[in-house]
């Protein structure tokens, strides 16, 4: 195997090692919200939202950038074999989740009533909102040890403490919802107030994301200190000096990680922003009795199933700004453009049949999972996966730009993209009168701008052109193939056998006719099939019914 390729794989690896563990803590948490639509129901999965999507902004604020931010310096100073160094970028980074976890988590707790009330237009949600605050300075803090050992390139840390957070999270916040509604339904009937309950409920489950996080920072803290004498002799090694102060080191951390968190807040404050403006825009029309109800099946159905395919660009994100940081340092611009095409291809490889086999299945898919309404989150699917391919993009491209230093432009793109996706809603909401469905449209719309936005400043950059054939033409070609082929065999089997069976059979069919499609149009090789999560698995399938040949 040659150099290039022995980068490219190792950089898939570490990448692949996080997204395993992602794609299992995104089953884990489908798995977790059909139980929990089945206790809350769609009601109090829109006030869980309405708590979440503002907790999720502050979490962003506080430490959300941190893991990426603290890989990146972390992997600048090991490059350069400045292990002290690094040791106090670790070091003041954990002052700073500390003071800025600490200062947000007070905020969220004290004002929890009127960020749900008057921002959020969703008064039930302050409950659940103000059980999250404490979970804010268990994020910060586990975000700093997960961004140091990014850093150092031991990813399988991280993904341990991402299932064991996810384990003890569903867990916990399935009993504490089931308990808390019980409660609520109590309650509400003397205080004769049927919402009660859900609102109820929806605190319950954010019980577990503070006692989920609280698992995940314990087993981190394990992990550092089981390998702290393996640190500390790297230090002493280290002969470089060390004039940094603390308040440089805060200083540094400050810098990289602000262009990170105003352009993570760019993508995830549209979940605020749509659900204010649509709360509003509901409450003016005269229905406000369905607006959490409709948001309900939007976020806790839709948004939910096209986070699973993303979970592989988060991953690949992470793997690949210290490595590129790394390639940039060593002015190695070569391995920085093949890294780049690389890992998007690879998603892409995932995402494009991703979308298509939401688009076609989502309705069996949501059956099978879901209680409550199933036909509007069905469309929802039908016409928004292709976000599933748009946000991949546009996700990786922010990495990208990140580990070439460039860390101010997605932050620009993102607030570009935004304005253009705020004034898009606005439109279908009140000039179309799109209703929930203006919210999908518009998201789509933002992954667009950003992607496209994201991939020319790439260009300008290092002068990276983006391969067509391979990465996007024969993956959509095969999609379209495999879509047409699942399609058909589905309206079959479903009226033999239970719809059930059938889909199960359709998703197996639907990987060996993407794959065999995607071979033959040569899109794909053994070797490329062993960068991506089951790659080696898929290859013997595919061996086996003749479509790979062995090599003489």
């Amino acid at each position: 195997m040659s150099d290039k390729k022995k980068i490219a794989k190792g950089l898939v690896v570490q990448g692949s090692i996080l997204a395993i563990a992602g794609i299992l803590c995104r089953v884990i948490g489908i798995a977790r919200r059909i139980p929990l639509t089945n206790i809350i129901g769609d009601t109090g999965n829109g006030y869980y939202a309405g708590a979440y999507e503002f907790y999720s902004i502050i979490l962003i604020l506080s430490s959300y950038s941190l893991p990426s931010a603290v890989s990146k310096l972390i992997a600048q100073r090991q490059s350069r074999g400045q292990y002290k160094k690094m040791q106090k970028v670790f070091k003041g980074a954990l002052l700073f989740a500390v003071i800025s976890g600490g200062f947000f988590s007070l905020i969220v707790f004290i004002f929890a009533d009127f960020f749900a009330t008057t921002v959020m237009g969703e008064p039930m949600s302050t409950m659940a909102l103000r059980v999250l605050a404490p979970t804010i300075f268990v994020v910060a803090l586990m975000a700093v040890f997960r961004g140091y050992f990014q850093g150092l390139g031991v990813m399988h840390f991280t993904a341990l403490s991402q299932l064991f957070e996810q384990i003890i999270l569903v867990i916990v916040s399935l009993i504490c919802a089931k308990f808390l509604f019980g409660v609520g339904e109590k309650c509400g009937n003397l205080m004769m107030n049927a919402n009660y309950a859900p609102s109820l409920g929806a605190a319950g489950a954010t019980i577990g994301c503070g006692v989920g996080a609280l698992a995940g920072l314990c087993l981190m803290l394990y992990f550092y200190m089981h390998n702290k004498n393996a640190i500390e002799k790297r230090i002493i090694a280290d002969t470089s000096k060390n004039k940094d102060t603390f308040i440089d080191v805060l200083i540094l951390i400050i810098r990289t990680a602000i262009p990170m968190i105003l352009c993570s807040v760019m993508y995830n404050i549209c979940g605020v922003v749509d659900q204010s403006v649509y709360n509003h825009h509901m409450i003016r029309i005269g229905e406000e009795d369905l607006k959490s109800f409709y948001w309900g099946v939007y976020s806790g159905k839709f948004k939910l199933m096209i986070t699973l395919p993303i979970a592989l660009a988060n991953a690949m994100c992470s793997a690949i700004i210290p490595s590129l940081t790394g390639s940039i340092e060593n002015k190695d611009y070569v391995s920085a453009r093949s890294k780049m095409a690389t890992v998007i291809r690879v998603t892409m490889i995932i995402s494009i049949p991703s979308a298509f086999g939401l688009a076609i299945l989502g309705k069996p898919i949501i059956s099978l999972l879901f209680n409550g309404e199933i036909d509007l989150a069905a469309i929802m699917l039908l016409y928004g996966s292709i976000s599933v391919i748009f946000f991949s993009l546009s996700t990786l491209g922010n990495g990208i730009l990140q580990g070439l230093n460039k860390l101010k432009t997605p932050v620009l793109n993102s607030l570009i993209a935004f304005v253009l996706h705020f004034l898009s809603l606005l439109l279908m909401l009140k000039v179309f009168k799109m209703g929930i469905h203006s919210v999908v449209v518009a998201n789509c719309l933002f992954a667009v701008f950003v992607s496209v936005l994201n991939h020319l400043a790439i260009y300008r950059t290092i002068g990276y052109k983006q391969e067509l054939k391979q990465t996007f033409i024969i993956p959509l070609i095969s999609s379209s193939i495999m879509g047409l082929i699942v399609f058909a065999f589905y309206m079959i089997f479903s009226r033999i056998i239970p719809y059930q069976a059938a889909l199960f059979i359709d998703i197996a069919l639907a990987v060996v006719v993407y794959f065999t499609a995607l071979t033959l149009l040569k899109g794909i090789n053994e070797y490329d099939l062993s960068l991506i999560p089951f790659g080696s698995k898929i290859y013997r399938v595919l061996r086996k019914i003749g479509i790979y040949k062995d090599e003489e």
